[in-house]
């Protein structure tokens, strides 16, 4: 999807005295997939895009079209209208993801190669030192949420015990990551996805959410109760944990109270002097700096607002929360969130992004030149 983006091929679109925005036309889309070696041929290219479109990633703008059409037809992401379902099976992977992103990125980390009875594992960490980071990291409030958390990821996959004989405990048993996230994945790994033996050959399938039959007594995540309001979060800080209606889970929380609803209802207006736009902060020369911020969630979230799209700014920010702390300031652009490039998305959905990560915030901005 960013690499349509970054092409052009995902646009604002006119038809019939009507414009659609951010949507393809699925002729060109298959023209491109050949074009850069994703798909063979035609037909492969319209069984890839049918794979997107059963597991809801795109549809067509109007919903006329079931199955996806070798036509001058139009569709879209759902990730770019805000209507991609995020199931609690789609939350854990993210942020399992995410969690296995800000390992990786740290020197000395718990992340090793390790042997275990003469065999070699990739990506293992002890139980014990993974709950020890997540209560350090801030990722968990205490070691009891952090082993609830190993075992959601558990019972979906993302980690495992070396030989998968353990679910997840604090101690020192070994786990990896049976997930490696960072594998470069072409899209014709989706026609496999159903096969077996494609799952236990290759663990890195980009769709591979193999839930596991998870103990009786264990609910921590099967109770969770799927967002279904989160599409039109516009307030970047979390509930308090105490009022998310009796969820122990912080990690998968659901939709958050706005924060500033004064600010949203008395001061509807853009708090930038004028608009700007993406050419304009990307050009050679532009009086603007990147900055790169690293915001540490407190027990009710963030503290600031985003608004508008392409590009996105801060709306708003509360003097006394964490983004404040990080050097955060109205008018600033949104770049990135958690090292995903944002310029091209609307507020919703940067909302949504941010919502869904991890308690640590990693954010570009860009702003003006004093």
């Amino acid at each position: 999807r960013l690499r349509l983006h970054d092409g052009k091929l995902i646009k604002d679109r006119r038809y019939h005295l009507r414009t659609y925005p951010n949507c393809f036309v699925a002729k060109e889309l298959t023209d491109w997939l050949i074009d850069h070696k994703e798909a063979p041929d035609r037909e492969t290219g319209i069984r890839l895009m049918q794979k997107l479109m059963d597991h809801y990633i795109i549809h067509h703008v109007c919903d006329e079209h079931s199955d996806y059409k070798d036509a001058k037809l139009l569709y879209r992401f759902r990730k770019d209208d805000g209507t991609f379902p995020l199931s609690k099976d789609v939350k854990v992977f993210v942020r399992g993801q995410s969690l296995y992103e800000k390992l990786v990125s740290v020197e000395e980390s718990i992340l090793k190669v390790r042997e275990e009875n003469s065999v070699k594992y990739q990506r293992t960490f002890l139980g014990c030192e993974m709950i020890d980071w997540l209560v350090q990291e801030g990722e968990a409030e205490n070691r009891k949420e952090a082993v609830e958390l190993g075992r959601a990821l558990l019972e979906h996959g993302i980690i495992q015990h070396v030989s998968n004989r353990h679910h997840f405990f604090d101690g020192n048993i070994l786990y990896q990551f049976w997930i490696n996230f960072r594998r470069r994945r072409r899209l014709t790994e989706l026609l496999n996805e159903n096969s077996s033996r494609a799952l236990s050959e290759s663990p890195d399938s980009p769709f591979c959410l193999r839930k596991l039959n998870p103990d009786p007594g264990n609910t921590s995540f099967l109770s969770v109760q799927t967002n279904k309001e989160i599409k039109i979060v516009s307030a970047v800080r979390r509930s308090s944990i105490t009022s998310l209606a009796g969820n122990s889970n912080p990690y998968f929380s659901t939709a958050p109270a706005l924060v500033f609803p004064p600010v949203a209802e008395c001061n509807p207006k853009s708090v930038l002097k004028r608009p700007v736009t993406n050419e304009e902060l990307l050009s050679p020369g532009a009086p603007y700096v990147k900055k790169t911020l690293t915001i540490m969630g407190d027990a009710v979230g963030w503290g600031f607002v985003v608004r508008g799209g392409r590009p996105c700014h801060i709306q708003a920010v509360d003097p006394g929360g964490p983004a404040a702390a990080a050097g955060m300031k109205v008018c600033q652009f949104v770049f990135s969130v958690n090292g995903m490039y944002v310029l091209h998305l609307d507020y919703q959905t940067i909302s949504s992004l941010i919502m869904t990560g991890p308690r640590t915030l990693m954010m570009e901005v860009m702003e003006a030149i004093e």
